[in-house]
């Protein structure tokens, strides 16, 4: 093992030897380099006459660009697009995000927990997850209604087990009795779970009622007090797009230094909170279970992710950095914000006007759904995935089959005017097939 990995490891045992049992091998062996970066910062800092450290090309004092590019992107400085960013992230971004997790999250006041990483949107931040936290044969719990890439990512990729838990109980609640089950066994058979809490959930487009989530947290308590460690990730990616009675703030402030057995860590992004999917612009936050000081802990937690991001990808793109940061400071973003949530509201709030007019009952009854960007139907006496073809060849409509009963509506793309002409085609596509 690395000195620089064991030095990390001890500096975490030392205030929280939990958090080391947490980590996979991979995260155990993990560090971060004194490398072409350490050294090219310390340049930064003190290279007063030449600076020949980082591989950049450079000329009249600023980075080297094309000016077919540049002209695209003249509204912005040379500097704050073309070199390569921190990285952890652009430190200004990092402490905007804070802040606005801060005042979305008031259950994160007076908690400790690291300055956000920046990650190449909610997909790498998973990942970063897996290669810390997720060895071969370590239980994933997660519900069954679940966005099919997790497999793929703790699965495939690090050979985790995914345990799932049915997400609705039969009268339409979340299941955290379910929840509470598997994570007990799991927890106990390994002495340790990742437990993953996506919400507002795809594909279901739910998110839990308050009273629920705080059943969620009781229960992962309840587990971590037993004697298991709890790795305990928000998977945050729809956050902010709640639209009816449900929490409206993060999982992750209730779980922060609640317990010294249990991790929390929240992704969360620009992605699909600002509407920049594109941008590929996300975070990893850690909290651990110290409910005094746990700097030390956080430290190194941030230390090994950034050592597995220089390992893997080097560093996020650095001009959708620079674009969201722009975004964060301008006085029109909120009020911009709040009208493009007044839009998804209207199509949800439009969809449940459809599909409550009982027009379509004998074809299907809907799963529970409240936020984010997608409902799912249950269909009654046809297949899913032969509904889903059917529908492509005959009517132009494209939907996701899940199962074989299942079919993902993403309202989020469709105009609120349409929505009823979307569902009678459907319907009418079931019948055919029935």
């Amino acid at each position: 093992m690395n000195p620089l990995a064991q030095e990390l490891n001890e500096q975490i045992a030392k205030q929280n030897p939990y958090v080391l049992e947490m980590l996979s091998d991979l995260g155990k062996n993990l560090f971060f380099p004194k490398g072409i970066l350490t050294q090219s910062a310390e340049a930064k800092d003190k290279a007063h006459k030449f600076n020949a450290t980082i591989g950049i090309a450079t000329e009249k004092g600023g980075p080297m660009y094309l000016q077919c590019i540049h002209e695209k992107l003249s509204a912005f400085d040379p500097k704050d697009i073309y070199p390569y960013a921190p990285p952890a992230g652009k430190p200004e971004l990092r402490s905007l995000w804070r802040e606005k997790m801060l005042r979305e999250n008031p259950s994160m006041a007076g908690k400790h927990f690291s300055n956000p990483v920046v990650t190449n949107a909610l997909t790498h931040g998973l990942s970063i997850v897996g290669d810390m936290f997720v060895g071969t044969g370590d239980h994933i719990v997660l519900p069954d209604m679940l966005w099919g890439n997790y497999n793929l990512t703790f699965g495939t990729c690090n050979g985790g087990i995914i345990k799932k838990h049915p997400t609705f109980t039969v009268a339409g609640g979340y299941d955290v009795e379910a929840f509470k089950a598997v994570l007990k066994n799991s927890a106990a058979e390994k002495g340790k779970a990742v437990v993953l809490l996506n919400f507002p959930n795809n594909p279901s487009g739910y998110t839990p009622t308050v009273a629920e989530g705080d059943a969620l947290v009781a229960a992962i308590l309840e587990v971590a007090q037993s004697g298991s460690n709890i790795v305990a990730v928000t998977d945050d990616a729809y956050f902010g797009l709640f639209y009816e009675d449900c929490m409206k703030e993060s999982l992750f402030g209730k779980l922060a230094n609640l317990h010294p057995r249990i991790l929390a860590v929240k992704l969360d992004g620009a992605t699909k909170e600002e509407f920049v999917w594109g941008f590929r612009t996300g975070f990893i936050t850690f909290a651990d279970g110290n409910q005094g000081e746990s700097a030390q802990v956080l430290a190194a937690l941030e230390k090994k992710t950034m050592g597995i991001i220089r390992a893997k990808i080097s560093n996020c793109p650095h001009p959708s950095q620079t674009f969201v940061i722009e975004a964060l400071r301008s006085t029109q973003f909120l009020a911009q914000k709040e009208e493009k949530f007044q839009v998804m509201k209207g199509r949800a709030l439009k969809t449940k006007q459809v599909l409550d007019s009982g027009k379509y009952d004998s074809a299907w009854s809907y799963y529970p759904f409240n936020s984010g960007y997608f409902m799912c139907l249950k269909l009654k006496s046809v297949d899913a995935e032969q509904l889903r073809v059917h529908l492509l060849d005959k009517y132009g409509v494209g939907t996701i089959s899940i199962g074989k009963t299942d079919l993902r509506i993403a309202f989020s793309c469709i105009a609120e005017n349409d929505i009823q002409e979307l569902f009678d085609i459907i319907f009418q596509a079931a019948k055919d097939l029935a």
